[in-house]
C-alpha cells in the first residue's frame, strides 16, 4: 500500500521528512579560529623557547666576560648551552607541566648534541679543503703518479693517480668478497635462525670492534707467511675484507629483521619456497637498508692504512694488477707524505685527503642511486594494445 492509499496525512508526513533544511549562520558571531597543526608552536611557546635562549645569551656574556675568568669561544658556547637548557626548563615549568619541562629539556639537549656533531663534521671538511685545495688546482695531481718525483718538487709535478687506482681496485675486490658473504651471513642469522645462528651473531658483533692492525697481521701471517704468497694488492683487499665483513653483516642483519613478517607469511601462503621468498620479497624490500650497510663497510675499509701497509706496501707508480707486487692507496699515500716532514708533502697529503672525501661521497651517491626502489608502472601508462589484451584475458 502506497502513501496515497494511506490518506493525505501520510502524504504530508512523507513529504515533510524529505525536505532539506539548510543551516543558518549568525552574522554577529565571532570568526572561527584556525586550528593549529599537530606539532606546530603557538606564539606563547615560540616566545618561551626563543626568549629563553636570548636570555641565556645575555647571561652568558655577563658570566664569562664580567664575573668569571672564562675567556674564549669554547667556554662561551658551553656556558650558553648550559644556561639555555636551565632557563628553558624554568620558563617551561612556569607555563606548562612537568612533562613539558622534560620534553623541552630533552629536545634542547638532543638538538645541541646534533649541532655539535654537525659542526665537527663541517669543520673537518672545511679544514681539509682549505689545507688541500692548492694541489688540486693542478690537473696533473689527478692524472699523474709520483714515479720519478721527489718529495720537495712543486705541485706541477707528480700526482696521486696511482693511489686512486690502488684504492679503487682494493676496495672493489673487498666489496666483491664481503657483500655476498655479509648479506648471506645476515640472511642465515635472520631467516634460518637456531642455536648456531646465535653463535654466529655473537662472533659478528665481537668482530665489529676488531682493530685494523689485527686484521692486517692475520692476513700477513696466513696469506703471506703460511701460504707463501707475495705482498700485493690482493692481500690488502683480503685484509680490508676482514674489516668490512662484520660491519656489513651486522648492519644487514638489523635491516633484514626490520622487514615485516607479514610479507614473508603472504609469500609462503601463496606457495613460494623460503628461498624464493627471501630472493623476491625480503631482499628487494630491504634494498635501501642493504645499500646503507654497504656504504658503512666501504667507509670503514677505504680509510684503513695499517692493513694495507702490512700486506701490500707502497709504490710510487701506477699498478693495475693486484696480484703482482706492492700497490699504493690513498690512506697509505697520506700517511707517507705526512711523515715526510716537508710542507709540500704535507700539502699533498691534505690534497689526497680531500680527494678521499670526495671519493667516499661519490661512492655513497652511487650506492644510494642503485638501491633506490623501482617505480611501479601504473595501469594507465600501458599501451592500448596491452590494455585490450588484458581486458580480453579478463573476459
Amino acid at each position: 500500500m502506497t502513501a496515497l492509499d494511506k490518506g493525505p496525512e501520510a502524504t504530508t508526513a512523507s513529504s515533510s521528512t524529505a525536505l532539506t533544511v539548510l543551516p543558518s549562520y549568525d552574522d554577529d558571531a565571532a570568526p572561527p579560529q584556525p586550528r593549529s597543526s599537530l606539532g606546530g608552536l603557538t606564539p606563547d611557546e615560540l616566545f618561551v623557547r626563543a626568549g629563553s635562549w636570548f636570555a641565556a645569551l645575555g647571561l652568558t656574556w655577563v658570566v664569562t666576560q664580567r664575573l668569571l675568568p672564562m675567556p674564549g669561544v669554547p667556554w662561551f658556547l658551553i656556558t650558553w648551552f648550559v644556561l639555555g637548557v636551565a632557563i628553558t626548563a624554568v620558563a617551561t615549568g612556569a607555563t606548562g607541566t612537568w612533562i613539558d619541562v622534560k620534553d623541552r629539556v630533552a629536545e634542547s639537549v638532543i638538538t645541541g648534541l646534533a649541532l655539535v656533531v654537525g659542526a665537527a663534521l663541517v669543520a673537518v671538511v672545511v679544514y681539509v679543503a682549505v689545507k688541500g685545495y692548492e694541489p688540486l688546482l693542478n690537473l696533473n695531481f689527478l692524472a699523474d703518479d709520483m714515479s720519478g718525483v721527489g718529495p720537495k718538487d712543486p705541485f706541477d709535478q707528480g700526482g696521486i693517480r696511482h693511489a686512486i687506482v690502488g684504492s679503487l681496485i682494493e676496495i672493489g675486490i673487498a666489496v666483491a668478497i664481503t657483500l655476498p658473504l655479509g648479506v648471506g651471513t645476515a640472511i642465515f642469522m635472520t631467516e634460518v635462525g637456531g642455536r648456531f645462528a646465535r653463535i654466529v651473531r655473537t662472533l659478528v658483533e665481537a668482530m665489529t670492534a676488531l682493530p685494523s692492525i689485527v686484521a692486517g697481521l692475520f692476513i700477513y701471517s696466513v696469506w703471506i707467511l703460511a701460504l707463501g704468497q707475495p705482498r700485493s694488492g690482493l692481500a690488502a683487499s683480503l685484509a680490508l675484507s676482514v674489516m668490512m665483513l662484520p660491519i656489513i653483516a651486522r648492519a644487514a642483519d638489523v635491516v633484514l629483521r626490520v622487514v615485516p613478517g607479514g610479507l614473508r607469511e603472504a609469500s609462503l601462503a601463496l606457495g613460494a619456497s623460503r628461498w624464493r621468498t627471501v630472493w623476491h620479497v625480503v631482499l628487494p624490500t630491504a634494498r635501501p637498508g642493504l645499500a646503507t650497510a654497504l656504504i658503512l663497510g666501504v667507509a670503514r675499509g677505504i680509510g684503513e692504512t695499517s692493513p694495507v701497509l702490512l700486506t701490500s706496501g707502497a709504490a710510487d707508480f701506477t699498478k693495475v694488477n693486484p696480484f703482482d707486487g706492492a700497490m699504493n692507496s690513498l690512506p697509505l699515500f697520506i700517511f707517507g707524505n705526512v711523515r715526510s716532514g716537508n710542507d709540500i708533502g704535507i700539502q699533498r697529503a691534505y690534497g689526497a685527503a680531500l680527494v678521499l672525501l670526495l671519493l667516499v661521497l661519490v661512492l655513497f651517491v652511487v650506492a644510494r642511486l642503485l638501491a633506490r626502489p623501482r617505480k611501479t608502472t601504473a595501469c594507465t601508462s600501458r599501451s592500448p594494445r596491452r590494455l585490450r589484451r588484458t581486458q580480453k584475458a579478463g573476459s
